[in-house]
């Protein structure tokens, strides 16, 4: 007598033959690209997201997301291979399911876990045998195991046998030319050792590499750990940055040397901050964690106040440009250049020039912006446009702030026309002298260009 075929086997055997239905909660910057690459890996996908307006984009064949062409998602809607909706019901057609939900912190930096709730209970409720749960939304160390696990054992499922839950942190570089979701290796730990093999091989249909760990716990604080990582390097070279400027040091200079090392060092480089939803964030969850068992995060807590007191320093090296040409921050025209987190893509998400602007404003200057990604943003319910960079509104301001360094602004015709300009980012180097006073970042003793 031939035994029947277990869950496991037969969830597995429909992610061999493509015959499983793929659920993604979540179609934003990690959920949307996830979803396309299991519709080119022969899947046919559900698409939850409670947006309607994100759902009539998409299945109007429009991607509100820059790494995705509008070709993608045409493709995959006219194939049938590609379903975006906003009725839960759809959920419970899907095998498999990845959760990508926001988790925002709350104004204490507390961890915001209601998107991640509302979807393990909308999943609770459609949850039948046979169906693999993977959450993605980076969380902190025991959200998988405590928040998702029970939902699903309510509904009298069985984990590790009618049902598979497993972590598996999302690693999206927005604009990244190198790395996208399908080479960019895959970390997953699964509540038994069942759960990482199915979720394993879910996520093995569609990515490259895809990397076991021993529980949800491990995979969890994999990436906190690759973001605090970079959240207290950063804040140590923004030290340094403060450092080089009271020493009159070139901090460029300084970190460009450094990295001719080629062991025992690895190259961050400074700013007037650090944005996106990842590494001002991630940190917190672990900081957050932590304190619940009474241990305080040292190193955390304070690349966190050094960095997010970058856009403070920034505004102050403004204020004593233009104190140096007797003029006060107040009444002051200031442009902005970039208002995106980091270099040519469209997302503000925790930026540091959002910061800026609002210090500057606070001061009393009139502040515009321009951006090439970056026409419009919205904050606290108003909406802010930019403006043309246009050689008269360079000659308009007072001084221009570089905050992000987009690569396809001519950066010499802003030194060619601006009166003053405060370099963040470094852009300035090596281009020839113009009109503008230069401030570097660090080192307000190094000035470069005229001073007409």
């Amino acid at each position: 007598m031939v035994d029947s075929p277990s869950m496991k086997d037969h969830l597995l055997a429909k992610i061999e033959d493509r015959t499983a239905v793929i659920g993604v909660i979540g179609l934003g910057y990690v959920g949307l690209p996830l979803a396309m690459e299991f519709v080119h890996a022969g899947f046919r996908v559900i698409g939850y997201d409670v947006s309607q307006r994100v759902i009539d984009l998409l299945m109007a064949g429009q991607s509100h997301i820059q790494d995705i062409p509008n070709q993608v998602v045409q493709e995959a809607v006219a194939a049938g291979r590609f379903l975006a909706t906003a009725v839960e019901a759809r959920i419970g057609e899907c095998d498999a399911i990845s959760v990508a939900v926001p988790t925002p912190l709350s104004k204490t930096r507390d961890p915001d876990m209601a998107f991640v709730l509302a979807a393990a209970d909308a999943i609770a409720r459609q949850a039948h045998p046979g169906m693999c749960v993977v959450l993605e939304s980076t969380t902190y160390p025991g959200t998988t195991r405590e928040l998702l696990q029970p939902r699903l054992e309510a509904m009298g499922l069985t984990v590790g046998q009618d049902v598979f839950v497993a972590f598996s942190p999302e690693r999206v570089d927005p604009g990244n030319p190198t790395y996208q979701t399908k080479n960019t290796p895959k970390v997953v730990g699964g509540v038994t050792p069942a759960c990482v093999e199915v979720a394993s091989a879910l996520y093995a249909s569609c990515i490259d590499v895809v990397v076991p760990v021993s529980s949800p716990e491990a995979a969890e604080l994999v990436k906190l750990l690759e973001n605090t990582f970079r959240a207290v390097n950063i804040g140590l070279v923004n030290e340094i940055a403060i450092v080089c400027d009271k020493l009159g040091v070139d901090v460029w200079e300084v970190i460009n040397a450094a990295a001719t090392k080629p062991f025992g060092f690895m190259k961050f480089t400074p700013g007037p901050g650090i944005g996106g939803h990842c590494i001002p964030l991630d940190p917190h969850y672990l900081a957050w964690k932590m304190r619940t068992l009474n241990y305080k995060t040292r190193f955390i807590d304070l690349a966190s106040e050094i960095n997010s007191h970058m856009p403070e320093w920034v505004v102050q090296k403004v204020a004593d440009a233009l104190n140096e040409v007797r003029k006060a921050v107040r009444g002051s025209r200031v442009l902005v250049l970039g208002v995106a987190y980091k270099r040519d893509i469209d997302d503000v998400r925790e930026s540091p020039a959002l910061d800026v602007i609002r210090l500057l404003e606070g001061r009393g200057a009139h502040v515009e912006f321009h951006d090439p990604f970056v026409p419009e943003f919205r904050e606290d319910g108003h909406s802010r446009k930019g403006v043309e960079l246009s050689d008269e509104m360079l000659r308009w301001a007072d001084a221009v702030v570089v905050v992000t360094d987009h690569k396809h602004v001519d950066y010499q015709r802003v030194v060619d026309h601006a009166a003053l300009l405060v370099d963040t980012r470094n852009v300035t180097a090596g281009l020839k002298a113009g009109r503008a006073r230069i401030i570097p970042l660090a080192s307000g003793r190094r000035t470069v260009g005229a001073t007409s």
